[in-house]
């Protein structure tokens, strides 16, 4: 049988931009489905949320309770470091090979990668410099694209300060989320052409999933029409 799925989707976009909401609505789905209108095989996921979590969390553990310096952030929570940004990226090339010591793996699975990057810390530029080639030769780039303003309304509105680690409640205060993502690269880094970003000398295929109009909210029919026509498209290129 042809082999009909991504290998890899590189999922990204500002926060609350409605990438959890897209990775969401692919759980749900039936897995034929999914195959046959996303070209989306067994879902498996690397995302930078959670080791982002983990450092701030041994952050708070070394000052409050152990009385040691913070490791990976300042008192506010804002990376002591730049490259710390890069690092997320390198734990990717380092979890990716792990994966494929299952036999066949990509003829199963579809991996998703997520996360975000404004330009405050080194943007999509620098972020996908970091990016092995093992990664990016199978990759595809979906961008979820919105405002700045979207992004803050929906980051406010989805945040449970009683889960603050969700990976769909999880929030930035206003001003921690204008400083890192009001300005992004994604335009700049993308202009050259409208099809593919060339990176590390690998041409890798990318589609933009306009959600301006929020139709990862509460719309599922809308959310599957736009990911059909944003998925088929990002095929074709694939392929």
């Amino acid at each position: 049988m042809t082999k009909n799925t991504f290998d890899i989707i590189i999922l990204i976009g500002r926060p609350a931009s409605g990438k959890s909401e897209i990775i969401d609505y692919l759980k749900r789905a039936n897995a034929e489905k999914r195959r046959e209108l996303f070209h989306v095989g067994a879902l498996d996921f690397l995302d930078d949320f959670p080791m982002l979590w983990a450092w701030f969390e041994e952050d708070h553990i070394l000052e409050n309770v152990m009385g040691q310096p913070r490791l990976h952030t300042d008192s506010k929570g804002y990376f002591k470091h730049e490259y710390l940004w890069h690092l997320l990226i390198e734990r990717f090339n380092l979890e990716y090979p792990k994966r494929l010591r299952e036999e066949n793996y990509h003829d199963k699975h579809t991996l998703i990668i997520e996360f975000s990057r404004g330009s405050e810390h080194g943007g999509y530029t620098s972020a996908f410099q970091h990016f092995g080639k093992e990664i990016l030769e199978c990759a595809a780039i979906v961008y979820v694209n919105v405002p700045f303003e979207e992004s803050l309304r929906k980051n406010r509105r989805r945040f449970n300060p009683d889960r603050p680690d969700s990976i769909l409640e999880h929030g930035l205060p206003d001003e921690k989320l204008e400083r890192l993502y009001k300005e992004v690269d994604w335009a700049e880094f993308s202009k050259a052409d409208p099809e593919f970003v060339t990176v590390n000398d690998v041409k890798v295929p990318y589609a933009v999933f306009e959600n301006e109009d929020d139709v990862t909210t509460d719309t599922p029919s809308l959310l599957a029409e736009r990911l059909e026509e944003v998925l088929q498209k990002l095929w074709a290129l694939k392929n």
